[in-house]
């Protein structure tokens, strides 16, 4: 285990949380509820659902650091989320990835580089960041790469094996 996977982390609900407590591969995702990649929702909670029992765990982190574009509550994007898009996976508390506040899992994931070779910060919502259940970051993939996007998938196949 790295001290990725011990990372203190909040739910949106207010529960202490780490991804470690997942037990297995993650796919970190900051997400928005008023942006255009919005519907990629859909996508993450597919993923959500046919990768569940494999072990893999998408989380939602909400960041309100691109134009505003995650403006509510915990209570306004819980209902958003679980009305609009049907959300089951975990959302962590509003964040900051970018920026003097980064929080310090943001500071470890974008250390990580996208396929291109690029670290550095996060360029928009709905960046994802797949990590496997030791804290490696295995892969990182730009906000506009769907969630079901074959590389999105082969990914997530190789990491959780047979």
């Amino acid at each position: 285990m790295s001290a990725l996977t011990e990372i203190p982390l909040s739910t949106l609900r207010g529960e202490e949380a780490t991804l470690g407590q997942f037990g297995g591969p993650v796919l970190v995702v900051n997400v928005a509820s008023k942006c255009g990649l919005t519907p990629q929702y859909t996508g993450l909670e597919k993923i959500a659902e046919d990768y569940r029992d494999r072990g893999l765990t998408v989380v939602g982190v909400p960041c309100n650091q691109f134009m505003g574009q995650e403006p509510g509550t915990a209570e306004e994007i819980e209902t958003f989320c679980s009305t609009t898009y049907g959300v089951t996976f975990p959302l962590l508390e509003k964040t900051d990835v970018n920026g003097e506040n980064r929080h310090p899992l943001y500071t470890e994931l974008t250390k990580a580089q996208d396929a291109d070779g690029e670290a550095g910060d996060v360029q928009w919502n709905f960046e994802k960041f797949l990590v496997d259940a030791d804290g490696t970051v295995v892969r990182r993939f730009r906000p506009r790469t769907e969630p079901d996007a074959p590389e999105v998938i082969a990914a997530i196949e190789d990491v959780l094996g047979d």
